[in-house]
């Protein structure tokens, strides 16, 4: 009895294959891939692009897979392990169109239309590794930017992808670009505040008062901190935990006011210091 399941084949050039098994190797690669995603922080959801209908997959971070460590005073999130930031952006690489992950699939057909001819007709592949880092999601989070100032995004979703890579560059310690995209931030949020509905991204019109504010200081716009905080403590209604940002905030600036005084009257003194051996040193030629 031939148990060889290619038998006929022979005579196009196919001996000898008995040992060839159409199910082991395939049945091998997915367990292999199952093994491989169990055991990896990330997981691919299964996307399609609403400008060009590419279906791609996007690479999310497990929930039991990060451990947050402390949060800074602008909402930052510290993480020990894998970092979400790193993949809150979500790409389609066939057309170019990026946007934060819960802004992705809405889009109106004029925006579609804008992206087609600005972002799709330039776009080149890009090829990702598979875990991301700080510089990888500072590009994503730029093309989302790109995309939202395209089809002319409500200033919240601008001012938010502005923090978010302000987050990044205080990561790498590039403190120039830090302030740079604070400062972005700013100005969308300032926006928001005064000309869009709340809740937007979670955050209600208290916390981006306090949001505000908090930027203002971390600019070194004291005045202006100040004046936003103080709306915070003041309103009824804000929660104690935001009346507690908002006091932690402006003692900080008093203390960063007193060190920066501190600071010019050292200058000072060393300065008359200076003067009065320079006249020391003339007085010896002059008083002959």
């Amino acid at each position: 009895m031939n148990n060889n399941i290619f038998s006929g084949l022979e005579k196009l050039g196919f001996q000898d294959i008995e040992d060839i098994k159409i199910y082991k190797d395939t049945d091998d690669e997915e367990k292999d891939d199952r093994k491989s995603s169990i055991n990896s922080p990330l997981y691919n959801k299964s996307v399609i692009c609403p400008v060009c209908g590419y279906a791609f997959k996007a690479k999310s971070v497990k929930s039991s897979y990060y451990r947050i460590g402390k949060k800074d005073s602008d909402f930052f999130i510290r993480y020990l392990t894998i970092n979400p930031y790193f993949y809150d952006v979500w790409l389609c690489n066939s057309c170019g169109y990026a946007a934060l992950k819960v802004d992705f699939e809405n889009l109106k057909e004029r925006e579609i239309k804008k992206i087609e001819k600005v972002i799709k007709a330039r776009w080149k592949y890009r090829q990702y590794p598979e875990n991301y880092d700080e510089n990888i999601a500072i590009e994503r989070y730029k093309l989302a930017l790109l995309n939202y100032a395209v089809i002319g995004s409500k200033s919240s979703k601008k001012a938010l992808t502005c923090l978010k890579l302000a987050w990044m560059y205080r990561l790498l310690k590039d403190e120039e670009n830090e302030i740079t995209f604070l400062r972005q931030a700013l100005e969308g949020f300032n926006h928001a505040f005064f000309n869009e509905s709340f809740p937007f991204y979670g955050m209600n019109k208290y916390t981006v008062m306090y949001l505000i504010g908090e930027i203002h200081r971390r600019i070194g716009e004291y005045d202006n901190a100040l004046l936003w905080y103080s709306q915070v403590i003041t309103t009824p209604g804000v929660s104690q935990k935001l009346k507690e940002l908002a006091r932690d905030g402006k003692d900080l600036i008093k203390e960063e006011q007193e060190a920066n005084q501190s600071n010019e009257e050292e200058d000072n003194i060393t300065t008359d210091i200076k003067e009065e051996s320079k006249k020391g040193i003339f007085s010896k030629f002059f008083n002959r």
